[in-house]
């Protein structure tokens, strides 16, 4: 393991292939060398041995603040819980989930278990008795460590169909004093011997995916798969992580544990020694005051949660009575970031006198609010899960926040692509993470190679994983390009490109994406595969809709009365106009229907990390999709 005293080497530009005009290939060496012993379970302990004084995380209080907890004081708190699993009869290569919302117990958890040899294993905290039973039975999980009562009866209720579930802990009932004081008589000693047990080569824990089809798969990530990927993420990321002035980096996690963007996120900054809190609950006002307490200087995020926090902003601007100015505002905010992404990628000369007055003016309207809802501190915002809006992403790079956008699965740690601090790249994910490269296939499929690839899907018949790449790529099912300095683009998902009877190819990602950039639009679903023509399906956002009745005069009726008004439609096909001017007319939707629920991970509409069950909303809705083949009224 490398030390975090020495300084990486500098990042370097990919090396790109050409074929036949087009860049097929890019690569980037690593910024940093594989281990070649330990493993995850000696993360605390490097820490605690290179700056035992150094503020390792914050802790949440019951009263709402944060007390820090240093390099040392973690490691003993690691120690001490490790002897605790290892005490109950816990033996190497035994796997204990986790079923809990992202809190610092969690993380804990996570270390020790690594520490005492274990292999740990997420489930979403809202994963259905059923999810969560095919992942605690195909693992074959010995333990398991939940954080509430709720979760507690959703494991009793199944246990009977999983003979090999020995422990179950909970959190609020003092799961990490119960486990201390197990192993308080055993001497620090088995810790350290399970940690020189493990190496690179042993798996490290089993994410499973979110199931979009069939049931969910186990990938299993070795402890140097894992290194691979938030080593050289720390390299690549060292003026975010480690920035000049203003005091130290922080972060607020408040992206689900459970997912594996939120658990490399908080890997990432116990590597680098940032300060990091956890965020157990995503209402507006729990997180707004957490922000403000924690006062991070940079935030992982998913493109949900800034639409979000923009859509607030003009809501408010609306009510004041200032829309069309902060309409001005976002477009100059978007000219501005804009022009600092063509001057960084050397194609301009940057934001002109102009541009940087209008910038300075509308700072106190729209600017200052954003940065202020974000805790005050945060200049960048490391975001992943789904494309990011380009608009978006150049609001928010010009209103003084740098947009670092990333993509990656489960199979491949987390991040695969990500974009390098100071070089933006707007409407790309960035290039290949150090020690990585994307191969575009001849179908347009982007291909992932690196040290941070799945060692494969588990197999619980066997007990190992079972292999998923060919001479080393893992097939990824997304279609992309790249560019002549390796950033990808993503165009969509190969398993579902839409075919019209006219022989058109939609890929119904970016007009997904760029509807649910309108405030008013929650999720949309594109359709239209073996139709005439191209059509969707819209849920709404419940605090926009609020907003929009209340300034539009609309009266308080349920939603299904609603759906038909003449001024919201009349609003959305304006959100869907736009929408069609990323494709040629037989690309467009011709015809959308407001569907008066929304789309939630419960009803199945949704994976844990908010992506859509297309499958599923389309035979819950199929009539509504057959409706809008139907005729119109007067027609013919």
């Amino acid at each position: 393991m490398f030390s975090q005293d020495s300084a990486p080497p500098p990042p370097v530009d990919p090396v790109t292939t050409v074929h036949d005009g087009t860049v097929r290939e890019a690569a980037l060496p690593p910024l940093v060398a594989p281990p070649a012993r330990g493993s995850l379970g000696d993360l605390p302990f490097v820490n605690a041995a290179e700056a035992p004084a150094a503020v390792a995380l914050a802790r949440r209080q019951a009263d709402g603040g944060w007390s820090d907890v240093t390099c040392a004081a973690f490691a003993d708190e690691v120690r001490a819980v490790a002897k605790g699993l290892i005490a109950h009869g816990l033996r190497r290569g035994d796997r204990l989930a986790l079923m809990a919302r992202t809190t610092y117990e969690w993380t804990l958890i996570d270390c020790a278990a690594w520490a005492a040899g274990l292999i740990t294993v997420p489930v979403h905290p809202t994963a259905s008795a059923h999810q969560a039973a095919w992942i605690l039975y195909d693992s074959g999980a010995a333990a398991c460590v939940v954080e509430s009562v709720a979760e507690t009866r959703l494991i009793t209720g199944v246990r009977g169909g999983l003979p090999g579930l020995v422990h179950l802990w909970q959190f609020d009932t003092g799961a990490v004093a119960q486990l201390v004081a197990a192993g308080r008589e055993l001497p620090d000693t088995v810790v350290d011997e399970r940690r020189a047990a493990a190496g690179p080569s042993d798996l490290a824990t089993l994410v499973y995916t979110s199931g979009t089809t069939g049931r969910p798969k186990g990938c299993a990530l070795t402890h140097g798969n894992v290194h691979a990927e938030i080593d050289n993420a720390v390299a690549l990321l060292g003026p975010v992580l480690r920035p000049d002035g203003d005091g130290p980096a922080s972060t607020l996690l408040f992206l689900p544990l459970s997912h594996v963007f939120g658990r490399m996120a908080a890997l990432v900054c116990l590597r680098a020694r940032v300060r990091l809190g956890h965020a157990p609950s995503l209402r507006t006002d729990d997180l707004r005051a957490d922000l403000a307490r924690l006062r991070p200087t940079f935030l992982y995020a998913i493109p949900y949660v800034l639409e979000k926090i923009c859509h607030a902003g003009r809501a408010a601007a609306e009510t004041a009575g200032r829309a069309a100015a902060f309409d001005r505002a976002v477009r100059v905010a978007r000219a501005y970031g804009e022009a600092v992404a063509a001057r960084d990628r050397g194609a301009g000369r940057g934001p002109g006198a102009g541009l940087k007055a209008a910038r300075r003016l509308y700072d106190p309207l729209a600017y200052r609010p954003l940065r202020d809802a974000l805790g005050g501190r945060v200049r960048h915002v490391i975001c992943g899960g789904s494309p990011l809006d380009r608009g978006l992403a150049g609001f928010c790079a010009g209103a003084g926040i740098e947009i670092l956008e990333g993509y990656g699965l489960a199979e491949t740690c987390g991040a695969a692509t990500a974009t390098p601090p100071l070089r933006p790249r707007p409407g790309t994910v960035g290039r290949p993470l150090p020690g990585g490269a994307v191969r575009i296939a001849d179908d347009g499929e982007v291909l992932l190679r690196g040290g941070q690839i799945f060692a494969g899907y588990w197999d619980a018949a066997r007990g190992t994983a079972v292999p998923a790449t060919t001479d080393g790529w893992f097939p990824t099912g997304d279609l992309g390009a790249l560019d002549p300095d390796g950033y990808l683009t993503l165009t969509g998902r190969k398993n579902d490109m839409i075919v019209t009877t006219g022989g058109k190819r939609v890929a119904p990602a970016p007009l997904e994406d760029r509807l649910r950039a309108h405030p008013l639009i929650a999720h949309a679903l594109v359709t239209g595969d073996n139709r005439p023509y191209v059509t969707a399906l819209l849920t709404l956002d419940p605090e926009a809709l609020t907003h929009w009745r209340r300034t539009a005069r609309k009266p308080d009726v349920p939603l299904d009365a609603l759906v038909d008004d003449p001024d919201l439609r009349s609003a959305l096909q304006r959100a869907v106009d736009d929408a069609n001017r990323l494709v040629s007319r037989p690309e467009s939707i011709r015809r959308f229907a407001v569907l008066p629920l929304e789309f939630t991970e419960r009803a199945g509409h949704l994976t844990p990390s908010r992506k859509l069950r297309r499958a599923a909303v389309t035979q819950q809705f199929a009539s509504w999709i057959e409706e809008l083949y139907e005729p119109e009224p007067g027609a013919g």
